[in-house]
């Protein structure tokens, strides 16, 4: 990320992010943490090309992302949102969709990788049950791993969590929690934290507020030397 200045086209006149630089180096993983409206979940849409940056420059690999085909930049990213998006189709199906021509064992073994096999298993017509629009005969658990299990298939050498585990009962948090560190090896994985369980096993976290970067660093440095850090893990990760 090059030095970014970003702005809705609903609210021209205010930027969502100021001055945003960042390097990424392949095979990390790191944490993008502050308060609401800080900017976090904007870094990923620019990253996937919903908005066009205002000034500055995102480069994969050392190439504009400006200057690729969504398509094909899609291609390359997985996204695991805060609400999973399930279709009105099979289980089977709905995996599927992170890679259309897999063969019905790859989205098993992608279901096994996100500890979703053993429940589809358990459905009425197993990988062939139809979920309902939206997935409604799922629980929230559920429905994250199906997620899950779309990205595995996907394979994408980069991945954007928006992590949903806060809203979970604790045998879904951990189910959930293995399913993710299982999609994470090998890979740049990005992640929206909202539990301090994922932020102590990153290689950095960006402290965001009011679109600018306030501070990167581990857990135990910002703790000491980052007063909004320290303030939120506070906060939304518990006493620490």
């Amino acid at each position: 990320f090059e030095r970014l200045n970003c702005s809705y086209p609903s609210r021209p006149e205010t930027l969502a992010l100021e001055d945003f630089c960042l390097e990424i180096e392949p095979g990390d993983t790191l944490a993008v943490v502050g308060p609401s409206g800080a900017g976090k979940s904007t870094s990923f849409q620019l990253l996937l090309r919903f908005y066009d940056v205002s000034s500055g420059a995102i480069r994969v690999d050392g190439k504009d992302i400006s200057r690729l085909d969504p398509q094909d930049l899609r291609r390359q990213v997985g996204l695991v949102p805060q609400e999973t998006v399930l279709f009105g189709e099979s289980a089977l199906e709905n995996i599927r969709y992170g890679r259309p021509e897999a063969t019905v064992e790859e989205v098993r073994q992608a279901a096994v990788m996100a500890e979703a096999d053993e429940f589809i298993r358990n459905l009425p017509d197993g990988y062939d049950t139809f979920l309902g629009e939206r997935g409604t005969r799922l629980s929230g658990g559920q429905r994250q791993r199906i997620a899950i299990a779309r990205a595995i298939l996907k394979d994408p050498p980069i991945l954007l969590l928006d992590e949903a585990t806060s809203s979970l009962d604790a045998e879904n948090e951990r189910l959930v929690q293995a399913a993710l560190e299982s999609l994470m090896k090998n890979r740049t994985t990005l992640v929206i934290a909202h539990r301090l369980a994922t932020v102590h096993k990153v290689d950095r976290i960006l402290v965001m507020n009011h679109g600018r970067i306030e501070a990167v660093g581990t857990h135990n440095e910002l703790i000491s030397s980052n007063e909004l850090y320290a303030r939120l893990a506070q906060l939304q990760f518990g006493d620490i």
